[in-house]
């Protein structure tokens, strides 16, 4: 009797800080979160503003929408030393029809610049799917708070604006 061995196969856990697969759940995650959040896009350009007794009022702009994508801007904005800050800054994609929702780009004070397109052109797979991973994680915890603390824009657009570009 001739024994074959089998090719060694590692596979990777479902929810794996930086594995594709925990990717994709959490851009599934994002996608459900957002549209809890927002749960009609509107035209772009718009912008929308979720206010809560007691919490920083969260802006909503919507830049573009197509039919089978989006980009929103989510942000708080508030005013520190007379200049008015967005903080955390987040450009995000919503995928309409695979519904999942990543982020693009995101400004936070204390970590450097995230931006998923420059990204995919400078490192290797796995830095590149780790700081989608965080980056996205990010998004899907401050999502999370963002519902608990009540807000939802479910309202028509607070102000028409006429630049997509236009904080």
């Amino acid at each position: 009797m001739i024994l074959l061995q089998l090719p060694q196969t590692r596979s990777i856990p479902h929810n794996t800080p930086g594995s594709f697969s925990s990717l994709m759940d959490l851009y599934e995650c994002n996608y459900i979160n957002m549209r809890r959040l927002l749960p009609a896009i509107p035209a772009a350009p718009s912008a929308l503003v979720s206010r809560i007794p007691g919490g920083l009022d969260l802006h909503l702009r919507v830049i573009e929408r197509f039919r089978y994508t989006s980009e929103l801007h989510l942000t708080y904005q508030f005013v520190q030393h007379g200049a008015v800050v967005a903080e955390p800054d987040l450009r995000i994609r919503v995928y309409h029809d695979a519904r999942l929702a990543e982020v693009m780009t995101a400004h936070l004070r204390h970590y450097p610049l995230f931006d998923a397109e420059a990204l995919a052109k400078t490192h290797p797979d796995g830095p590149r799917l780790h700081s989608r991973w965080k980056i996205n994680r990010f998004l899907f915890k401050w999502l999370g708070y963002c519902l608990r603390q009540g807000h939802r824009f479910t309202g028509p657009p607070s102000r028409p604006i006429d630049d997509p570009h236009h904080p």
